[in-house]
């Protein structure tokens, strides 16, 4: 009988190994796939792709006892070699090789160029293509910035006494309402694709005070816009105990700030490939829904068509106006009004058309919405009875509150809408790994 007792050293090193330059003049044995290679007369270059980077590799046809002839690109290869210090070299490191084996290799060529910095192809080819555009080295690019983005939110969180949780997403009713939801039979019950989280992370607040979750949501809108998706990442808080909507403001604007400085940090490499500039964090301007409306409307010339809600167009313009004003790319605009929120949303009490509520806007995109809760379950019945709803359908619920509540709020953020902002972006598709929308549902 054999046992597991941990991992196990291997005589390969990986390529983030050597860009530190510890390996420098020894013989070394490492894996990666054939990014691309190019023949210079006797000297041929064959460029390596791991998650980590680039490597090169150099071989000399006079002084070698193997071949590469019949080398193809996107073969997994195991090449052993020397590593020295060479400055035009990616990670300014190569390995002069003395022996190259194949793992595996493609079984055809491949469709589009992932090898070029830029591929020049369509969405629509990206898309269909995704499993091998996405190794481009741009295109993997985003989704470590993604990455980061999602750490930053973690790390944030936790530094601030949040505890992570995981809620279904199969649920008996969905927490916005509303006919845009993906119905289920669930062993012959009625059944939904949760729309968002914001029932169980409410109910948690109620066990461990602070929570958070990284987790997809699904919306059933027929929309084929460049910033919807049916299936998305929403990044979720909920806290309680504050003192008011502004509580939960404060905490998105040090979760942007602590991203913000891990990205330039540790993610300095992709977005210097990507040419991205990151947007400052420092001071973030709020205004009311209502004013927001006025100023532009005011700058601009342009006449307030809906009072209710913020129409795509009037959302770039407040964005233009904060950043040619202030000098900012975010703004938080708040107290929507109280028809355009949820049930669970607090009015104001001061003017209860509006809610104390909010919608962070990045280069004028709304990527947040979030705001304070009821807590008093008198209040929110007496909200159930103002729209209608039936109190007996969310009894589980309802639950939280008859049972006693403390004063709370929360946030969701749209993970790709936040990436693709980041990114200067045209489509969200490009910032999700795998898009979902009305015609989508491969690869």
């Amino acid at each position: 009988m054999e046992f597991l007792e941990g991992m196990k050293d291997k005589d390969f090193i990986e390529v983030f190994d050597l860009f530190n330059g510890s390996h420098v003049g020894e013989t070394v044995k490492l894996r990666g796939m054939v990014h691309v290679i190019r023949h210079m007369g006797e000297v041929s270059f064959v460029i390596l792709r791991r998650a980590q980077g680039l490597l090169q590799c150099v071989y000399e046809q006079d002084s070698m006892t193997f071949s590469i002839k019949d080398l193809k690109e996107e073969s997994a290869v195991e090449v052993s070699g020397v590593v020295v210090l060479e400055k035009r070299a990616p990670g300014k490191v190569e390995v002069r090789m003395t022996n190259l084996r194949v793992l595996s290799e493609p079984a055809r060529v491949l469709p589009i160029a992932i090898n070029k910095q830029k591929m020049n192809t369509s969405l629509e080819a990206k898309l269909a293509l995704r499993p091998i555009a996405l190794r481009n080295l741009r295109e993997r690019a985003k989704f470590k910035i993604q990455e980061g983005v999602v750490r930053g939110f973690r790390e944030f969180l936790h530094s601030q006494g949040f505890t992570e949780i995981h809620t279904p997403k199969i649920v008996a009713r969905g927490a916005e309402g509303g006919s845009n939801v993906f119905k289920l039979d669930y062993f012959n019950k009625k059944a939904e694709l949760g729309q968002s989280p914001q029932f169980y992370k409410q109910t948690m607040v109620g066990i461990y005070d602070r929570v958070y979750e990284t987790a997809p949501v699904f919306r059933a809108e027929k929309h084929n816009t460049t910033r919807h998706l049916n299936e998305y990442v929403s990044l979720d808080f909920e806290m309680g105990y504050i003192d008011g909507f502004e509580d939960i403001m404060a905490m998105e604007t040090g979760f942007l700030q602590y991203t913000m400085r891990l990205l330039e940090k540790e993610y300095k490499k992709e977005l210097d490939l990507l040419e991205v500039t990151l947007p400052k964090t420092d001071r973030i301007p709020m205004v009311r829904f209502d004013r927001a409306k006025e100023l532009v409307s005011e700058k601009y010339h342009r006449k307030i068509k809906n009072p209710y809600d913020l129409e795509p167009e009037e959302e770039i313009l407040i964005g233009r106006y904060f950043k040619e004003e202030h000098d900012s790319d975010f703004v938080f605009v708040t107290h929507y009004p109280t028809k355009k929120r949820p049930f669970y949303a607090m009015d104001d009490p001061t003017d209860p058309r509006f809610t104390l509520s909010f919608d962070l806007l990045l280069k004028g995109l709304e990527v947040t919405t979030g705001g304070q809760r009821i807590h008093s379950y008198e209040e929110i019945l007496k909200k159930m009875e103002q729209r209608n709803m039936d109190p007996s359908d969310i009894e589980s619920y309802l639950m939280i509150f008859k049972y006693g509540m403390p004063p709370h709020g929360g946030l969701g953020i749209g993970l790709e809408r936040l990436t693709m902002r980041l990114l200067e972006e045209q489509n969200v598709r490009e910032t999700s790994l795998f898009p979902r929308d009305v015609t989508r549902l491969e690869p």
